[in-house]
């Protein structure tokens, strides 16, 4: 699993950048985790995978709708995704916006940039009342494209229904400074996550001893490196959950050994028992 550092080129005759994504099988696309100087906005249409934005990891069901701060470490919101998969992208710069002193509105706005950099998630109900607006900027270009985007923001400036994914913000130099160590654990985790975790093999492979590397990666995540492993672990088995396996199944098969552990990890991470979600589904 790499860390990389995007670089990220404006749409011609644009000052910023819109993706729309549909109609590509998910093995085709990049998820990887990264990070750039531009805010995006991130919307994804309909379907489930992945959100990890900065320290916060979560799964979702619904679609997604969410902004994240200028160089705040995160993967693609396809991750753990399944087909068919449609997401909007929009990524911008900061002082393309020229906002004016003074302005309430101009100052809501603000609000939301700074907002960002914990990474802002929007309720189900303000990411469907935005689809048609996300989706008119696609289609848009020149100074109409520009104006649809402030339109955006100052719709989501305006809302309350939000969350902050984390409670203090992940500086990308964290990242950047410990890349080579953190792609040889987080590949690590992702190759063997099925089978027995060793946190020895672990440090080994960041080149530390033991409590270096439990230091090392709780500064560096947030998270103790048991939580990171159990946290990767309850995203597959909650993929494994919606494409209809048992829980035994999405237990045994995601690296634990005991289903009453299990459930106890999955409601820990989740808020909800694995039998509540499939329900949900």
């Amino acid at each position: 699993m790499k860390v990389i550092l995007e670089h990220i080129s404006p749409d011609e005759n644009s000052s910023f950048k819109v993706l729309h994504i549909k109609d590509v099988p998910i093995s085709e696309l990049n998820w990887q985790y990264h990070y750039h100087s531009e805010i995006e906005i991130v919307c994804v249409l309909h379907g489930k995978g992945t959100r990890h934005v900065g320290y916060h990891k979560s799964h979702f069901e619904d679609g997604a709708l969410a902004v994240i701060g200028s160089n705040i470490p995160h993967s693609g919101f396809g991750l753990n995704a399944t087909d068919p998969h449609e997401e909007i992208v929009v990524l911008f710069k900061e002082e393309i916006l020229s906002l004016p002193e003074g302005e309430t509105d101009a100052n809501s706005i603000r609000k939301l940039i700074e907002l960002s950099r914990y990474g802002v998630l929007f309720s189900s109900e303000v990411k469907n009342k935005l689809i048609p607006k996300l989706k008119q900027l696609a289609e848009s270009e020149g100074y109409t494209k520009y104006l649809l985007l402030l339109e955006i923001l100052f719709e989501l400036s305006k809302t309350e229904d939000f969350e902050l994914m984390n409670t203090e913000v992940m500086p990308y130099t964290i990242v950047s400074r410990n890349r080579t160590r953190l792609e040889a654990v987080f590949t690590y985790v992702e190759n063997g996550y099925q089978n027995e975790i060793d946190i020895m093999q672990a440090a080994d492979l960041a080149n530390l001893t033991k409590p270096a590397f439990c230091n090392f990666f709780k500064k560096a995540t947030s998270l103790t490196f048991v939580e990171f492993v159990n946290r990767y672990r309850i995203d597959k088995a909650c993929i494994l959950l919606s494409q209809e396996k048992s829980i035994a199944e999405s237990c045994y098969a995601t690296g634990f050994n005991n289903i009453t552990y299990f459930n106890k990890t999955f409601k820990k991470y989740t808020k909800t028992t694995p039998g509540q979600f499939i329900r949900n589904l």
